[in-house]
């Protein structure tokens, strides 16, 4: 690439483009409720046309576009194999069978803490918030369905909880890379993070409780759930032998094994499952994997449209939006990438931070833009460190607070905004706009906030969740 004519922006120049396209997400998106990709297609134009009027080509942005989208392929790949596992795991029975006995066990006044605490097991046995959200959490909310409950509130309890074990679990991606990727050790990374994972999880289970008392059940909602439940259990022959398709994810994720190949085998067992229980046919089940699951595939059950809303979804199309979604998305960080817009203007940041509130709040609003503009964890973490790991040894902070903050402000919080991979992935699979559930994604928000407390109040509390480097004894193998 010739660099010759390239001229790097000057920080008046690059708040322009960062100014307008943060209006166009606000007011297009946030207000007025425009559709994402177009926005997100409009802020990336923005960052095209800057980019080449400071010198840089057309090509070099599609480039750099191609690029991001070979890294993202194995997670395009889930996305399709998410709603393939959710079409097969509806004409098997099995997701039916979680919301039978989910509406038979369930109180409606602790679904909603149920939800958080469920899915932050599954999640932490399983080591990802996809593959916890896209299983149980569609079951939880077809549960919160049924009952006639908040679907918002259900929805932030299911991320809240996916994004525990996400963020926690020495299973999970995100979790190895930010130690990785910050020179920290795994295991003291995961202790680490529990100065701000804990508080966030009390403060979910209090909120989370709280709600859940206040509802109240009248007997037609007691009415409804029973009717879903008679009508279930003549839908699909329920058994313990549904649970096989949720053991094969399990096992196979301790067992360390590729995503692709734990959800496709899931799905191919889900299918014999559905077969030998069901009576299904192979044209209902192959419909069922690529169009979705549909109740007049199970012939002789009367059902009402309630019902069938609720059991009617999965299968490959499903994730067509999605998809779609990512490539605009990598249009956009492609051409803010290209533009150097974001760059200088952090580099200007950077040399006025001098206190350890300063310097985490800053990482901490860093990692949060630079996910929402890649919508690639891997690629903001080594930026990240990158911008901050200087910053961090030269005030004597160990490199387990860069990869909290890390994890605070990029793996739990990419799932917030409509324009991320991981925010259209979260919404599509659990039917709920992110701003809808944003505010009640406890967890994702707690972290965030206890992290840059922290860091505020170090002078203060003495250091309290914020640990210093150890000089005698080097970089304790960092």
């Amino acid at each position: 690439m010739n660099t010759d004519n390239l001229k790097r922006p000057s920080l008046g120049m690059a708040l322009i483009p960062i100014v307008i396209s943060l209006a166009i997400f606000i007011l297009g998106i946030g207000i007025m409720k425009y559709p994402a990709e177009l926005m997100l297609l409009f802020a990336g134009i923005v960052f095209a046309i800057f980019a080449i009027f400071h010198g840089n080509r057309w090509e070099t942005i599609i480039e750099v576009m191609g690029s991001k989208i070979k890294k993202a392929l194995p997670a395009i790949l889930i996305l399709f194999c998410i709603g393939l596992l959710i079409g097969t795991w509806m004409i098997s029975g099995t997701i039916p069978l979680f919301v039978y006995y989910g509406l038979k066990i369930i109180d409606p006044n602790y679904l909603y803490l149920l939800a958080f605490l469920v899915t932050a097991i599954v999640s932490t046995c399983v080591g990802t918030s996809w593959g916890s959200a896209g299983t149980i959490g569609v079951a939880i909310m077809s549960i919160a369905q049924t009952m006639d409950l908040s679907l918002a509130i259900t929805a932030g309890a299911v991320v809240s909880g996916a994004y525990f074990g996400d963020k926690l679990s020495p299973l999970s991606d995100t979790t190895n890379m930010s130690s990785i990727a910050a020179g920290s050790n795994l295991y003291e990374h995961i202790k680490h993070m529990l100065y701000t994972a804990i508080p966030s999880s009390i403060l979910a289970i209090i909120i989370f409780s709280i709600v859940g008392l206040g509802i109240e059940t009248d007997s037609a909602q007691l009415s409804n759930i029973q009717e879903m439940v008679a009508n279930l259990d003549q839908l699909f022959q329920l058994n313990l032998w549904l649970l096989i398709p949720a053991v094969v994810v399990i096992v196979g994720s301790l067992m360390k094994k590729p995503p692709l190949i734990v959800l496709f085998t899931s799905s191919v067992t889900a299918m014999i499952i559905a077969i030998l229980f069901q009576g299904a046919s192979l044209a209902n089940l192959f419909a069922s994997a690529v169009s979705g699951f549909n109740v007049d595939m199970l012939v002789g059950v009367d059902i009402g449209d309630d019902l069938q809303e609720l059991l009617n979804r999965g299968g490959l199309y499903s994730m067509y939006n999605a998809t779609f979604f990512v490539f605009v998305a990598f249009f956009f960080a492609s051409a803010l990438e290209v533009s150097q817009a974001l760059n200088t203007i952090l580099e200007s940041i950077i040399k006025h931070l001098k206190t350890v509130g300063s310097i985490t709040f800053s990482a901490l609003v860093t990692g949060f833009a630079v996910i929402n503009c890649t919508s690639n964890a891997l690629v903001s973490y080594f930026l990240i460190q990158d911008i901050y790991g200087r910053v961090y040894k030269k005030n004597n902070l160990h490199p387990v607070n860069l990869s909290r903050n890390m994890e605070d402000s990029i793996t739990i919080t990419e799932v917030l905004m409509p324009w991320t991979v991981s925010g259209v992935f979260m919404a599509t699979t659990l039917g709920v706009d992110n701003f809808e559930f944003l505010p009640w994604a406890i967890f994702n928000l707690g972290g965030f906030v206890f992290s840059a407390l922290y860091g505020f109040l170090a002078p203060i509390t003495g250091g309290f969740g914020v640990r210093k480097l150890e000089r005698s004894v080097g970089d304790d193998n960092r």
